[in-house]
């Protein structure tokens, strides 16, 4: 099957949570009962060579649902929401990506495979190439009418790095913010490399009261050329609820993105 070339429709904003991290997405709204996996792709790509991803979609409504699929780009913005609009930016890499199909219609219950291929031109350099795969549900007892209604929306982000790039991060400040009335600890983390990265790991943490507690974290991308807070968060024991910290904290340990170490030996203070 030939693939189209893509065009996209509209502006949205979804909050990050939908759109980049890790677990399934699903929308349940007028028009769009859908579970579409997986909500993120990290793909390598090679000058020249098309890569074909696949995203299954599953239509959970009782009565028959009508998606339409489209690409946007997008940006992230410091508070941590994606925006997503249809206009290239500079240098987007959306004329690369062909799909399937613009239209699709499923039954109850149903499940579909939804092919889209990325193909850098030959002459490519490193870098990444990121955007976003649009699914747009509207009411299948409606599409026939003279205004198509409009339901809801997921956005399924693509990462896909060309050649050797990978990210370069380092931290570059430290400090405790307040959210939702409770300290917490964060840090700045640069990142010079030519692909986006994310801090995983544990560091170990000892608060005023001499208390040991692990920290991991937020689940975020640094985007390459960009400096991103990211709050280390406490992890909870099994069946509990996250503790509470008490400053000044001292952060000891190395958090991972792929094969590099970040070191970490901070004090962080009271607010």
């Amino acid at each position: 099957m030939s693939l189209l070339p893509t065009r996209s429709p509209g502006t949205l904003v979804l909050s990050t949570l939908m759109a980049l991290m890790c677990l399934p997405a699903t929308a349940l709204a007028q028009g769009f009962s859908a579970f579409v996996s997986p909500p993120r792709f990290e793909a390598k790509l090679t000058p020249g060579k098309p890569t074909r991803l696949i995203v299954e979609i599953q239509h959970v409504g009782t009565q028959p649902g009508a998606y339409r699929f489209y690409t946007n780009d997008w940006t992230l913005s410091p508070e941590h929401a994606v925006s997503f609009t249809d206009a290239l930016v500079p240098g987007s890499c959306r004329p690369w990506v062909a799909i399937e199909r613009r239209e699709l219609t499923l039954n109850p219950g149903n499940r579909y495979r939804y092919r889209f291929e990325i193909t850098p031109p030959a002459n490519t350099p490193a870098g990444e190439c990121r955007f976003a795969l649009m699914v747009e549900g509207r009411d299948a007892a409606q599409v026939q009418g003279p205004v198509p209604q409009v339901g809801g929306r997921i956005g399924v982000i693509v990462y896909a790095s060309v050649g050797d790039a990978s990210p370069d991060l380092s931290v570059t400040g430290s400090r405790v913010i307040v959210r939702e009335g409770k300290p917490l600890a964060v840090i700045d983390v640069r990142n010079n490399g030519l692909a986006h990265g994310r801090l995983d790991g544990v560091v170990d943490g000892t608060d005023a009261s001499g208390k040991k507690i692990e920290l991991a974290p937020a689940d975020l991308p640094i985007l390459p050329n960009e400096t991103r807070r990211i709050s280390l968060n406490p992890v909870a024991a099994a069946g509990l609820p996250a503790p509470d910290l008490r400053f000044p904290l001292r952060v000891t340990g190395q958090l991972e993105s792929g094969n590099q170490r970040v070191p970490l030996d901070l004090q962080f203070s009271a607010p």
